[in-house]
């Protein structure tokens, strides 16, 4: 559950109307992911599919109705318009990477490449690992208690209207090392697509 908190600190909305009915709401394009967060909260709501405009990759809702799952999010510091006022909720520590690994698959990204640099003759792999957020103290205190737990060193830099997380290729390995404390998460809710970078870039 602490996944699914976390993912949807980063990707999900809530608000109600004026009937007094209150709604949760994810939307992604990952539909096999959607699926097992549906599961896992036990809904039985239907996923709806919605086509973009823009583009040709359809995404995937799931909307709930629910006033008591939108007041325990209230308490937890996820409110409507959540973008710029969110805090770090209190998750228990023995739970935190895997809200950190829920808001790392919603608004998080790694890259993985190859950099030559004028000193070296062979280049060298370069991994980078960012989360994103509209709120400076979000990412701040993530950023605190991810230096106590799990002994990285990042850097918050505002760009492009939102507060951006970063770790170097040394700190990535270590989150990597946090979040996928079980080598391989088949049975677990994940994006397999960010995991696999990791992978490919050898730091298992």
């Amino acid at each position: 559950m602490a996944y699914v908190l976390g993912f949807f600190a980063a990707d999900g909305s809530m608000y109600h109307n004026r009937r007094g009915a209150y709604y949760i709401t994810l939307e992604i394009t990952d539909r096999d992911l959607l699926y097992k967060i549906q599961n896992v909260l036990g809904s039985d709501h239907e996923i709806t599919k919605r086509e973009r405009e823009r583009n040709c990759i359809p995404s995937y809702r799931l909307q709930i109705g629910s006033k008591t799952m939108f007041a325990d999010l209230i308490k937890l510091g996820i409110t409507p318009q959540k973008s710029k006022t969110i805090r770090l909720p209190y998750v228990p520590e023995k739970y935190f990477k895997h809200f950190v690994w829920g808001y790392f698959d919603g608004d998080g990204n790694v890259v993985s490449g190859f950099f030559r640099s004028q000193d070296r003759k062979n280049p060298r792999r370069v991994l980078l690992t960012r989360f994103t957020s509209g709120s400076e103290a979000f990412m701040k205190n993530m950023m605190g208690k991810l230096s106590r737990m799990g002994g990285t060193r990042g850097s918050i830099l505002y760009y492009g209207d939102a507060w951006r997380l970063s770790y170097s290729h040394v700190d990535s390995r270590k989150l990597y090392d946090f979040m996928y404390t079980e080598r391989h998460p088949h049975n677990l809710i994940y994006l397999p697509r960010k995991y696999k970078i990791f992978q490919n870039a050898g730091v298992a």
